[in-house]
């Protein structure tokens, strides 16, 4: 008679092998900036090129409060909610019009949130339909495989094994891409160069694609 394993016991044994073929990718983001401008916060994701990526969509948070986004920059996988709480003693209006899903989460008030799911990946640079100078980035990457590099540039993924496009950009540079090899133990990825010395500030438009009054910007 077949026996079989318990449910528990099979998936911890799943999870134990899992983490066994896997390894620590460590990398460097290096970033050409221009002078005096503190380069921008860098994402890095990695599709793997032999099977079929992982989504592993989660639900995180990105709050309002005095009139900023917190964090600035969040990165999840395809399928991921994200939660837009209004953590201000007045009212917002979270909106994207960029992204293969654009979208406007309406004027809510204080105590309250709004979510939204993102089932296809892509940048979405998201804004406030009240206040100009909230900014934040939110990259939906085609694979589990994702993280925000740290200030000094540097990154970990936990990779299994196997060869990857490892993905890297920020708001104000395009994605480069190179390919590596994670295998058991650590493996370190080829250094990655973002050029973000052509971005300049421009001011963004409202949600109907209009400039925001000159009262906004004293709200």
């Amino acid at each position: 008679m077949r026996r079989h394993l318990p449910l528990a016991l099979a998936a911890s044994w799943v999870l134990a092998s899992a983490h066994v073929d896997a390894g620590a990718v460590t990398g460097v983001v290096r970033t050409i900036a221009r002078s005096g401008v503190t380069p921008a916060v860098a994402v890095v994701y990695a599709e793997p090129l032999d099977t079929a990526a992982a989504r592993g969509p989660r639900r995180v948070g990105l709050g309002q409060k005095r009139k900023t986004f917190i964090p600035r920059v969040i990165t999840v996988p395809a399928g991921s909610t994200v939660d837009f709480p209004n953590e201000d003693l007045f009212f917002h209006n979270v909106f994207s019009l960029s992204g293969p899903q654009p979208f406007d989460l309406g004027l809510y008030r204080a105590g309250e949130s709004r979510s939204r799911t993102f089932n296809d990946a892509g940048v979405y640079r998201v804004f406030c339909n009240i206040h100009p100078q909230m900014a934040a980035l939110i990259v939906v990457a085609p694979s589990a495989f994702t993280t925000v590099a740290g200030a000094d540039g540097r990154f970990t993924l936990d990779l299994p094994q196997g060869r990857y496009r490892l993905t890297v950009l920020s708001e104000r540079a395009a994605p480069i891409s190179v390919e590596l090899t994670s295998t058991p133990g650590a493996s370190t990825a080829p250094e990655i160069t973002l050029d973000e010395s052509s971005w300049a500030f421009a001011p963004h438009r409202n949600k109907f694609g209009a400039e925001y009054p000159a009262a906004a910007y004293s709200r």
